[in-house]
C-alpha cells in the first residue's frame, strides 16, 4: 500500500493521502478523464497477522486477514460499488437497483446517493441482518422487502433494468468486478508477491472471480512471481458451487452468502480449475466456531459468512504446505449482525449486580 501512496503522493504519502481506490489504481480500470468518479475513500483495508490461527494450522504456515469489513460501508462491496456507481453517473443514469442480502444494499445506497442518484434495493423480506437493513435505510435507499429468497429478487431487478430507466449494480455488472480486483492488487502490495492460498467466502461468486482477475493481471505486469490457489468456502445449506446445481432453498446463518444461484458461477469456476484451488462446504457449525475464534484469538469482528475463510482454511489445513503463506479474506464486519454475535458467543455477562464496589470486585473474582 505505501509503494501505491509513495507513486501518487511522494515520499512522505501517509494513508490521509488515500484517494479511493479509482484513483489508486486507475491504470488498471476502465475509467477515463471523463469519468466522475464518486468515491468514499475505499480500499486501502490492513492485511493482519493472523497469528493464533497460524498456530492452528501448524507446519510454520503464515496466515493473513484480509479485512474488507473496514471498508466506509462495512464490506468489500465498496470496491465494486465505486465503480458501478462512477460508470452508471458517466453514463446518464439517475437511478440504480440491485436485489441483497444486505451488503450490496448499503454500499449501493450510500454510493449512489453520494453520486446524487436514487437507489432502489429488494430483499428477501425477512432474510437480511439488521445492521445492514438499518444503513440501507439511513442512506436513503428505497427498500422493497419481496416474498422469496435473494435468487428470485434478482431476477425481477434484471427484469426491471431491462425494461425501464435504472442502472443495475449487482455484479453482473462487469464494473463491480473490476473495482473489487483492486483487493488483489492490494495483497501483492502488501506481501510483495501473491499468497500461497487465497482462501475466501463464495456466496454470488463475483468476488472469487474479481480476485483471480486482479492475481492474473498482476503477474502478467510483472508485479507478483506466483499465482495463489483460489479456495473457495459455501455454507452447507447454501452450496451449488460444491453440489455442482443450484439450490432452492438455502439456508444458512452466514446471510451473506444465503445464495442458491451465483450469477458469476462460470468465471468462479474457470478461477478454481486455472488455479488448481477448489470449492468445499463448511457447516454453520465450524462457521460460528471460526466466527469466535477470531473474536477472542485474533481480535477481529466480522460478520459470520466473513468466518467461512477461516472455517474452511481450518477444515482442510493438512492441505496447506509447509511454509506457506495463506490469506483468507473477511468480506464483511461483524457490526453488521450484531444479535448472532450476542446469541453465539462463550464470553460471561453478569446483569443485575448492586452498583457496590465490593460486590464488583467480588464479582470479577478480587
Amino acid at each position: 500500500m505505501l509503494q501505491v501512496l509513495r507513486r501518487l503522493g511522494g515520499p512522505r504519502a501517509t494513508m490521509q493521502d488515500w484517494p479511493g481506490l479509482i484513483e489508486a489504481y486507475r491504470s488498471w480500470l476502465p475509467v477515463s478523464a471523463a469519468t466522475p468518479v464518486i468515491t468514499l475513500r475505499e480500499g486501502a483495508t490492513p492485511l493482519i497477522p493472523a497469528p493464533v490461527i497460524g498456530e492452528r494450522v501448524g507446519r510454520g504456515v503464515k496466515v493473513f486477514l484480509k479485512y474488507d469489513g473496514l471498508n466506509p460501508t462495512g464490506s468489500f462491496k465498496d470496491r465494486g460499488m465505486t465503480m458501478a456507481i462512477s460508470k452508471a453517473r458517466e453514463e446518464g443514469s439517475e437511478a440504480v437497483i440491485c436485489a441483497s442480502t444486505g451488503n450490496t444494499s448499503a454500499a449501493a445506497a450510500a454510493y449512489a446517493r453520494r453520486g446524487g442518484m436514487r437507489a432502489f434495493v429488494l430483499i428477501p423480506d425477512g432474510y437480511v441482518a439488521q445492521g445492514k437493513l438499518a444503513q440501507a435505510l439511513l442512506y436513503g435507499a428505497e427498500v422493497l422487502a419481496v416474498k422469496g429468497n435473494f435468487d428470485r429478487a434478482l431476477a425481477i431487478v434484471r427484469e426491471v433494468a431491462d425494461r425501464y430507466p435504472v442502472t443495475l449494480v449487482n455484479s453482473v455488472n462487469p464494473y463491480r468486478l473490476q473495482g473489487q480486483k483492486t483487493a488483489a492488487f492490494e495483497v501483492v502490495d502488501a506481501l510483495g508477491d501473491a499468497p500461497d492460498w487465497l482462501c475466501i467466502p463464495v456466496g454470488n461468486a463475483g468476488n472469487i472471480s474479481a480476485y483471480w482477475m486482479g492475481f492474473q493481471e498482476y503477474r502478467a505486469a510483472g508485479h507478483s512471481a506466483r499465482l495463489p490457489r483460489m479456495m473457495g468456502f459455501q455454507a452447507a445449506g447454501a452450496a451449488p458451487m460444491v453440489l455442482g446445481h443450484p439450490v432452492d432453498q438455502p439456508d444458512t446463518i452466514a446471510t451473506a452468502i444465503r445464495i442458491g444461484n451465483p450469477v458469476n458461477r462460470d468465471n468462479a469456476l474457470r478461477a478454481q480449475r486455472e488455479s488448481q484451488g477448489s470449492f468445499m462446504a463448511v457447516t454453520d457449525a465450524e462457521i460460528l466456531e471460526a466466527y469466535k475464534l477470531l473474536g477472542r484469538g485474533e481480535g477481529v469482528f466480522c460478520e459470520p459468512a466473513s468466518a467461512a475463510s477461516v472455517a474452511g482454511l481450518l477444515k482442510r489445513r493438512e492441505e496447506v504446505p509447509a511454509g506457506a503463506t495463506v490469506v483468507c479474506v473477511l468480506t464483511g464486519n461483524g457490526l453488521k449482525d450484531p444479535a448472532t454475535a450476542i446469541e453465539h458467543n462463550d464470553s460471561t455477562f453478569h446483569t443485575g449486580l448492586e452498583p457496590d464496589t465490593d460486590i464488583v470486585a467480588r464479582v470479577m473474582g478480587f
